[in-house]
């Protein structure tokens, strides 16, 4: 695959010095969280690159198995989630009903998976968890603020499943 030469530019020394109309873009300490995080999640017999692809693959695994196929070679989370929210009116009807137990399932197999998931996830103590998406008020708290983050709850159960399995240990 041939990729298009880089462009190159003038640049002013003193161009953006001040900071000012910048755009931030270097992830927060606990993005592992997200499911656009770069974790692979093994989940049903399959290595997903993100939970992301598992969650949204999920939505087909009876109805459109074609589309499972599609998501998992997905190049991104962010494309895998496209691709659902195109063919959304081939989830199963009760996907309602389910998808926070998919999500638990999903989320509970990164943090068994990944030390550094089960680590960032401990450090958070017993704070709020809060998905912070602007746009999903399902999943985080949404335009304002006031969504259900159900991301955010799913997180601090499995934290405090987590914190109650290894008390029990010791």
């Amino acid at each position: 695959m041939d990729f298009p030469s880089r462009p190159t530019q003038n640049r002013d020394p003193d161009l953006n010095v001040s900071g000012e109309e910048s755009l931030s873009f270097y992830e927060r300490e606990f993005y592992v969280l997200s499911n656009f995080s770069s974790f692979q999640v093994e989940w049903h017999g399959r290595l997903w690159p993100t939970s992301e692809h598992a969650y949204q693959a999920a939505h087909f695994f009876e109805t459109a198995p074609d589309l499972v196929y599609e998501i998992i070679k997905a190049r991104s989370a962010h494309e895998a989630f496209k691709i659902a929210q195109t063919n959304a009116d081939k989830a199963p009807a009760d996907w309602d009903e389910i998808k926070v137990r998919v999500m638990e399932e999903i989320c509970w197999a990164k943090l068994v998976q990944h030390e550094y998931v089960q680590r960032k996830l401990m450090q958070t103590g017993d704070m709020p968890l809060i998905e912070d998406s602007p746009k999903d008020g399902f999943w985080g708290w949404g335009e304002d603020h006031q969504g259900r983050n159900e991301l955010g709850k799913i997180w601090m159960r499995l934290r405090d499943e987590w914190r109650d399995h290894f008390s029990d240990e010791e």
